[in-house]
């Protein structure tokens, strides 16, 4: 089928160095059934699993695994996604109203959000996203084989999803669409974790979105953005008269999220006093209003984020040990996007469209050259910074078509290239990816001599031109470097 990523076949690894002999081998009666309409695929899969010493029937189409299924019931089923007739998703659906306890795996090239939570809610046992090493498949349906479930049957609920869509298909990115997924049927505290502009909030709003409070109001604060004599009231609200100014009693965000989600970004910024009181109503469920008496009991669940770590924040005194361990029942990592380069495409495509709707402009296309140059760039600004790029091309290019050229100043190559913040190794990788980006041939035959003659001049200048000590700081030996300063033409 035409678009589908097809898995990198490896060497089957024995399984006894997965598993000790004495309780972790299966037993050779195991069925697993395979559904894809790709024959390649269920081809790898099957020599994996059958060297596995597991017994595996393979099926083109869903509509067969529903007829065999009254029949006789497999140990572990795996189907993809994506195919003709019935999709993987509705396929799960009809497996688990026959047979709830049977384990359900997922596999899939064009995973997003939605899908990875539909999987999960719908009972999946695992989502994968393709491509993916076999090993890790035969571990997985072991351990699936291994943890038959006994009822994982849940039911899909109807919620609106945040406005932004969570767009990523980088393997970090699916490894959040998983988690969100799992946690779509739980009220457990999450920390959020990863660099500004990661898009740390759009998570936040996506676990509200799908969880058992998604009725309810989702209620975001930057701790970091309120001064700390309102930060108190913004959260916790106000009795009338309890200080100047307060002439009624006002709400705090905690009541305002009661039976929803409260969203604390910037947690690590939090006062310590303030931090006391955080970890009382995490403990116990109610708090007091500044210049109130009485205790307030709210059923909120709350999320934390932050860009800094909050164990170094420990160590210095800084944050409560006692609040983090509170707070750290799930940790959810957000990548960079220097981490997940591979998402630049399909965000700049989101953004760019976005950003033509808001301002009226005509839709700009990045040319692919220019696609490739910004896949090179480091990204401090994360998501947040592609975001303000694809506003500025929108407004400021003439032409609809995107060159190298049209980029903002702060981005163009001879900007970017040499950041003293960078290692001199991703200095190097920069200027590589930027050179071919632009053209540049025999790359390789042209930056050798170049990269040679640096050094050798550097090591001479570090010695004082003797030569014997600069072999030595070069790991060559002297008749080496004599002959590389004659081959580079190097003046001494």
């Amino acid at each position: 089928m035409a678009g589908k990523s097809i898995m990198k076949e490896k060497k089957i690894v024995p399984i006894s160095q997965y598993y000790s002999q004495s309780s972790m081998v299966m037993q050779n009666n195991k069925k697993v059934w395979i559904v894809d309409d790709d024959k390649s695929i269920r081809w790898v899969l099957e020599k994996a699993l059958k060297s596995s010493d597991i017994d595996i029937e393979s099926f083109s189409h869903p509509d067969e695994v529903l007829v065999k299924i009254n029949a006789e019931e497999p140990d572990v089923i795996i189907t993809d996604i994506r195919m003709p007739g019935m999709d993987g998703i509705s396929l799960l659906d009809r497996i688990k109203r026959h047979s709830p306890n049977i384990p359900v795996i997922i596999m899939t090239a064009y995973s997003d959000l939605d899908r990875a939570v539909s999987a999960f809610q719908g009972g999946a046992y695992e989502y994968l996203s393709k491509p993916f090493d076999v090993d890790e498949v035969v571990s997985l349906v072991r351990r699936a084989i291994t943890n038959k479930q006994s009822d994982d049957s849940l039911l899909t609920t109807e919620s609106d999803t945040q406005d932004t869509p969570i767009i990523g298909s980088a393997p970090a990115m699916q490894e959040i669409f998983k988690a969100i997924g799992r946690l779509s049927n739980s009220n457990f505290t999450v920390l959020i974790t990863g660099e500004s502009g990661t898009g740390k909030e759009l998570i936040a709003a996506a676990l509200h979105a799908h969880s058992p409070r998604s009725k309810s109001r989702f209620v975001a604060i930057n701790t970091a953005a309120i001064p700390k004599d309102l930060l108190e009231s913004e959260l916790f609200g106000h009795e009338k008269g309890a200080f100047t100014g307060a002439t009624s009693k006002r709400e705090g965000h905690f009541e305002q999220a009661n039976g929803g989600t409260l969203f604390l970004d910037e947690i690590g910024d939090m006062p310590a006093d303030l931090q006391t009181r955080l970890l009382r109503i995490l403990a116990e469920g109610e708090f007091y209003r500044v210049g109130g008496h009485t205790p307030i009991k709210v059923d909120v669940r709350v999320i934390a984020a932050t860009h800094q770590n909050l164990e170094s924040l420990v160590q210095e005194g800084r944050f409560r040990e006692d609040l983090l361990h509170r707070l750290n029942v799930i940790r959810v990592h957000v990548p960079s996007l220097r981490d997940r380069k591979t998402d630049i495409s399909e965000l700049s495509k989101y953004f760019l469209d976005s950003a033509a709707k808001e301002l009226g402009e005509e839709r700009k296309q990045l040319l692919p050259d220019t696609e490739n140059y910004l896949m090179t760039l480091p990204w401090p600004g994360n998501v947040r910074q592609l975001e303000n790029f694809c506003r500025w091309i929108t407004v400021m290019a003439s032409d609809t078509e995107i060159h190298i050229d049209d980029l903002p100043p702060e981005l163009k190559k001879d900007t970017v290239i040499n950041d003293e913040n960078d290692s001199w190794e991703l200095n190097f990788r920069k200027w590589v990816a930027s050179s071919l980006v632009s053209g540049d041939i025999k790359l390789l035959k042209n930056s050798v001599p170049l990269f040679e003659t640096i050094l050798i001049e550097e090591a001479l200048k570090k010695t004082g031109g003797r030569r014997q000590d600069a072999a030595k700081l070069l790991g060559w030996g002297r008749n080496t470097l004599t002959r590389k300063i004659k081959q580079l033409n190097i003046s001494l």
